[in-house]
């Protein structure tokens, strides 16, 4: 009976079907099988298998290394000595060489520090002129660096609103502040920390990175939060774009090997320069698998070959295998392997399978950038976990209102996860940062030289 149809009315029957195996397929979609979050899953999405017990006990596993609070420099030193013996009561004296150390570590009432100016204003007696001093030019507004720093950290480090800001200004150190005072605390950070995300910036061109991006509303409009991820240095941007041209304001000169996914902002990239995240593509290929049609079969086979990949290659992260034994023993099987599925995929009739292996072939020497240079990993999940902060942030602030309120959220955060990734103290970095910008001097280096790299500022 279909035959018999007119071609154009058969034509139309064809693509109301592909439309209605569009549509259905994208009811589908899952944070298993697509880019959308956990949170979004519907109640009726599978939960992913329980994991098979592997026999151990909870916690620390033998051989771990041991991890116990540091002792801190005493204020106060307590010495408990035993006056009789606990068996004969014979008379103990004398002092232990090595005596058993216990630390209870206390707060201190915080009482906030108050530098008062008092600027008098005389007359002159000989021309009635009243003469009044200014204030010191590192006198900029009625809070300190501290105060200031304080401000940024909250809101930059643990996503504290405004208003939360200012009431843990007042119930932790007793800082009378309003929502209004920290937005101009926060502006001012922006500004005393522009020269230190421009040296950021410069610090990752030619590096070895990992790059995303994601939502971020500036206003009513909509933006995207830009990340490079680098073995020492995080920087991000706020833009109203997610367009090719932003990369060049991320890392604003000579690209090194980028870990991406597969958006297309990144497809100018040469082959051996850039490495396709897989667990991207693991979503992709079980897309294929949950369309259940000619396409499936090639996704199953698809998902077994990444997930030996994967599994091989933590291996190699975990000394039990070499880097050349990954490529001797596995990658060239794995490879020809996953070579011949695309080509499977491509044929099939499955539009949105053809289209996906058709891409992946073509950029197929991207895929394993990983295996020949150090540094670089098969996976985008160090950019995906440095966003991850930053979207927590925007769900509970909805992004920010202004210009400014975004050069804040870019520059706080590339300052925030830089000090983290070298063992430092954000805020003591914030508070230097913020005093150096009120004398009008250089702000301190945000990368650290290589001998003090990993020393953890302690004050």
């Amino acid at each position: 009976m279909f035959d018999a149809l007119p071609p154009a009315v058969q034509a139309y029957i064809r693509y109301l079907e592909a439309r209605l195996a569009d549509l259905e397929a994208r009811l589908g979609q899952n944070s298993t099988n697509s880019s959308k979050p956990p949170s979004s899953d519907p109640p009726h999405v599978k939960a992913a298998p329980p994991k098979v017990p592997f026999g151990k006990r909870k916690g620390g596993q033998p051989g771990h290394p041991k991890r116990s609070r540091p002792d801190l420099p005493a204020d106060t030193v307590i010495e408990l000595r035993p006056s009789t013996c606990d068996r004969c009561a014979h008379v103990l004296t004398g002092d232990d060489a090595q005596p058993l150390r216990h630390q209870v570590i206390e707060l201190p009432p915080v009482r906030p520090q108050v530098t008062e100016y008092r600027r008098h204003r005389l007359a002159c007696p000989n021309c009635g002129r009243v003469s009044c001093p200014a204030l010191p030019a590192e006198v900029r507004g009625g809070y300190g660096p501290r105060v200031q720093a304080m401000c940024a950290l909250l809101s930059g480090a643990y996503r504290v609103g405004k208003r939360g800001v200012a009431r843990l200004c007042g119930d932790l150190f007793g800082v009378p502040i309003s929502p209004a005072a920290v937005c101009g605390l926060q502006r001012k950070t922006a500004a005393a920390l522009e020269p230190v995300v421009r040296e950021a910036h410069a610090y990752v061109v030619g590096k070895a990175a990992n790059v995303d991006e994601t939502g971020w509303r500036e206003g009513r409009k909509r933006g995207w939060l830009w990340v490079a991820v680098t073995a020492s240095v995080t920087v991000f941007l706020v833009r109203l774009s997610r367009a090719r041209a932003v990369l060049a304001d991320l890392i604003p000169g000579e690209l090194g090997v980028l870990t991406t996914d597969r958006y297309s902002a990144y497809a100018h990239l040469p082959v051996d320069q850039r490495q396709v995240c897989w667990a991207h593509l693991r979503r992709d290929f079980q897309a294929m698998i949950d369309r259940k049609n000619d396409g499936s079969v090639v996704g199953e086979d698809l998902l077994t070959y990444a997930d030996i990949l994967l599994s091989q290659w933590k291996r190699v992260r975990d000394g039990t295998l070499t880097r050349r034994g990954f490529r001797q023993s596995y990658l060239g099987w794995l490879r020809a392997g996953m070579r011949d599925f695309f080509r499977r995929g491509i044929e099939s009739a499955c539009a949105a399978t053809a289209g996906v292996c058709r891409e992946l072939l073509a950029t197929e020497p991207a895929l394993y950038t990983f295996a020949a240079v150090g540094g670089v990993e098969p996976t985008n999940n160090a950019a995906e976990r440095a966003l991850r902060h930053a979207v927590c942030w925007r769900k509970m602030s909805f992004g920010t209102d202004s210009v400014s309120g975004s050069r804040f959220v870019e520059r706080v955060l590339t300052v925030v996860a830089s000090c983290r990734q070298q063992g430092r103290s954000v805020l003591e970095y914030l508070v230097r940062a913020c005093a150096a910008a009120a004398r009008r001097e250089l702000p301190p280096p945000l990368l650290l030289a290589s001998g003090e790299r990993g020393e953890r500022v302690c004050r």
